[in-house]
């Protein structure tokens, strides 16, 4: 049988590598790395996706963080299961649903503010990566440089975040869906977290305590055993013989 593949789709603005360590600690899995760094258009995106899963061979996880977990769920229908990390399946919500998400205001400051200073743009986005805690350790010295996307990309990720709305979707995805999610996360609330397996046919959810929009740095190896128990549980099941 051939290993089951994962397709990685990193989060707004960070290149892949932000993932190495956890496909170090899954060698057991083919892995497959989605770059739009330098998509121009949010269509552009989606189509580098379709290429990703295109040489994926043997069962097919889709492995998703922030923007990337908006996309994965956006293609769950081809996927035999979802990783998800500080997910979403609506980013922009209104000042009700603010334990949820973002105004869509504030993304269009955001574009406009790339415009004018990128760098400032991204540095100000990074600042909310994190837990207070986890700022006063250190951990953005864990993240790559800054300005590994282009301008349009970064803009087209915005517009996706903006834009798309897969609620309607999730009662319909049957594939089975693990999710972690910081209870400390600043940019997609615990509480999006808990509206997608209240909709979610098969979802589980791992809060992490204390931990911000990025919670599986530093936490890779225990986040890969779960993953890997996890879907060695799924496969347990499919294995099974219908009555």
């Amino acid at each position: 049988m051939k290993p089951c593949t994962i397709l990685w789709l990193t989060g707004w603005s960070f290149p892949n590598v932000i993932f190495d360590r956890l496909h170090a600690c899954l060698p057991e899995f083919h892995h497959i790395s989605v770059d739009y760094s330098r998509a121009g258009t949010p269509e552009e995106m989606m189509r580098l996706i379709d290429e990703g899963v295109a040489n994926a061979t043997g069962p097919l996880l889709i492995a998703g963080w922030s923007l990337g977990a908006l996309l994965a769920i956006k293609f769950a229908s081809i996927a035999d299961g979802l990783l998800l990390f500080a997910a979403t399946a609506k980013f922009t919500r209104s000042k009700e649903e603010a334990d949820r998400g973002w105004s869509e205001a504030y993304l269009r400051q955001m574009i406009r503010s790339l415009k004018h200073d990128r760098h400032e743009a991204e540095t100000k986005f990074r600042q909310l990566l994190f837990a207070e805690a986890e700022g006063a350790a250190g951990m953005s010295g864990f993240l790559p440089p800054i300005g590994s996307w282009t301008t349009p990309a970064l803009i087209a990720g915005l517009q996706i975040l903006r834009h798309e709305d897969c609620l309607t979707l999730l009662p319909e995805i049957s594939c089975p869906v693990l999710l972690f999610h910081g209870t400390e996360d600043k940019v997609c609330p615990v509480g999006a977290a808990e509206e997608l397996v209240s909709l979610l046919p098969n979802a589980e959810l791992i809060t992490l305590t204390g931990r911000g929009h990025a919670p599986f740095i530093e936490t890779e190896a225990g986040i890969a055993e779960q993953l890997r128990s996890w879907w060695h549980e799924q496969q347990k099941t499919n294995d099974q013989p219908s009555i």
